[in-house]
């Protein structure tokens, strides 16, 4: 069935969108396009992901929320514990509970958005 509307991007919240920004561009490879105090975009040039500022925004945490959680992104790597060590030494931080390490795995991003890195199949 096709859609009547196509995705222009996705806007995350957070409490410093450049430092968001920076860390997603380090990740993905990708351009920061804006950055200012209260917004921020990366972009591969087809998909950009933005950040916007929220005055009091809580991370949902992982696995036990303190706030709802709102989205989560699912990136695929080649080599698990390779591109875990990469995340962590950009500031992402590596909660104890992993439902399926093997296969994939849950880390935090500076913000303290839950994402996922997977096996690609």
């Amino acid at each position: 069935m096709p859609g009547f509307a196509t995705l222009a991007m996705i806007n995350l919240d957070a409490t410093d969108p450049a430092a968001l920004a920076d860390f997603y561009s380090r990740v993905l490879g990708w351009d920061v396009l804006h950055t200012d105090a209260d917004y921020a975009m990366i972009g591969d040039g087809s998909t950009s992901i933005g950040f916007g500022r929220v005055p009091g925004y809580s991370a949902p945490g992982w696995p036990q929320e303190t706030a709802p959680k709102r989205y989560h992104l699912d990136f695929y790597v080649d080599d698990l514990d390779k591109a875990e060590e990469e995340a962590l030494a950009l500031g992402a931080t590596k909660p104890e509970d992993q439902p399926q390490p093997d296969r994939w795995r849950v880390l935090l991003d500076p913000a303290g958005h839950p994402f996922d890195i997977c096996v690609r199949s």
